[in-house]
């Protein structure tokens, strides 16, 4: 299977595991980015306004599962 497939599982199966869980993540409303619940500001672009409710958490997960991935990572820079 190519990179981009198993990077596409992953991401599939991190989705899964947040619609199962919605009450341990919140979505940011700065970027729409999932994050821990217990995070105070969103890792990725700092902002802390965050959406908590279970409907949107799910619908995110599943979105981003869906779209090809837009974020640079520390992995991406080595």
């Amino acid at each position: 299977m190519s990179a981009s497939g198993d990077s596409n599982d992953n991401r599939v199966k991190q989705a899964e595991k947040i619609a199962h869980h919605p009450e341990q993540y919140k979505v940011c409303e700065g970027c729409g980015s999932i994050v821990v619940s217990r995070a105070v500001t969103c890792p990725s672009c700092h902002a802390y306004r965050f959406d908590t409710t279970a409907g949107r958490v799910i619908s995110q997960a599943q979105m981003l599962a869906l779209r090809n991935p837009s974020s640079v990572l520390s992995s991406d820079m080595t």
